[in-house]
C-alpha cells in the first residue's frame, strides 16, 4: 500500500527541543488552532481550552516551573492545553441549569481527552507545514503557580504544554515499541513476547547511546522500572480537588 503524505507525516514525527529564533505568524498560529478545533469532541461540549503564549516574562517562568528546559522558553510559540469546565460552568449558570455533573471523574475524563484530541490535531497540522514540536507535561511541576501565571479559574487545568517552531535540529526517531506489544487481537494479551521486547532494549539503548555521544547507557524497561519508584506531582490531587475537577 502506497504511504500518502499525513501518514508520512505521522510516521516522522520527531520531539524539537531546539528551535529557530522566529515567531510564528498570526496566520500561522489561527490554521493551528482552527486545526485543533476540528478534531473529534465528546458529545460536542468542547472542553478545553488553548492558551498561546509569546510573551517572553511568561514564558521564562514557565521555564523555570518545566525543569528549566530551554525550548519551553526559545520557540515559535508556546501553546497550554486547558482540561476546561469553567465555559460549561458559565453556561450552565446562565441557564440556570445545575452544574453539579462538571465535578464527577466522567467529566473531567471528557476534558482530558478533548485536550489530548486537540492537541494531537495541532502537532500533525505544525509538522505538515514544516514546523517543530515538543509536548511539556512538565507544567505541571508545579501546578499551582503555573495556574496563577494563565490566571486560571476554577473547573480550569493546565494539562500540558507545547513549544512549537522551526525546527534548529534533526533528532534520529526515538525507536517505539514493537507492533505486538501495542496491538491486542480481538481481546488482551497479558504474556509480550519477552524476546521482542529485549530486542527493543537494545534498539532503545543504542538510539541513548548514538544521541548522547556514549553518555546515556539506558533501557526501555529500566527506564520505565526507574520511573515507577519515584512517585511525584502530588500537588495535582489537591489541585483538582480544590478546583471543582472530577474526584467524585
Amino acid at each position: 500500500m502506497k504511504i500518502n503524505p499525513v501518514i508520512e507525516t505521522l510516521l516522522n514525527h520527531r520531539s524539537i527541543r531546539k528551535f529557530k529564533d522566529q515567531a510564528l505568524t498570526e496566520k500561522q498560529i489561527r490554521i493551528l488552532v482552527e486545526s485543533a478545533q476540528a478534531a473529534s469532541t465528546s458529545s460536542y461540549t468542547q472542553s478545553y481550552s488553548i492558551i498561546g503564549v509569546d510573551d517572553p516574562k511568561i514564558k521564562k517562568q514557565l521555564r523555570a516551573i518545566a525543569s528549566d528546559q530551554a525550548y519551553v522558553e526559545q520557540n515559535g510559540c508556546f501553546f497550554v492545553f486547558v482540561a476546561d469546565q469553567y465555559r460549561n460552568k458559565m453556561i450552565g449558570e446562565t441557564s440556570g441549569e445545575s452544574t453539579a455533573v462538571l465535578n464527577t471523574t466522567q467529566r473531567l475524563l471528557v476534558a482530558l481527552g478533548d485536550a489530548c484530541f486537540a492537541a494531537q490535531n495541532m502537532a500533525v497540522a505544525a509538522e505538515s507545514m514544516g514546523l517543530g514540536i515538543c509536548y511539556i507535561g512538565s507544567i505541571q511541576n508545579d501546578i499551582d503557580k503555573t495556574s496563577e501565571i494563565l490566571h486560571l479559574p476554577d473547573f480550569a487545568f493546565p494539562f500540558f504544554g507545547m513549544a512549537v517552531g522551526y525546527p534548529d535540529q534533526h533528532p534520529e526517531k526515538k525507536p517505539r515499541l514493537p507492533f505486538a506489544a501495542i496491538y491486542h487481537h480481538n481481546r488482551y494479551n497479558p504474556a509480550p513476547d519477552q524476546n521482542s521486547l529485549k530486542a527493543y532494549d537494545q534498539r532503545v539503548a543504542d538510539y541513548y547511546r548514538m544521541r548522547t555521544g556514549g553518555q546515556r547507557e539506558e533501557t526501555w524497561t529500566s527506564q520505565i522500572a526507574d520511573g515507577l519508584g519515584r512517585p511525584y506531582r502530588k500537588a495535582l490531587k489537591p489541585y483538582l480537588e480544590r478546583h471543582h475537577l472530577g474526584l467524585r
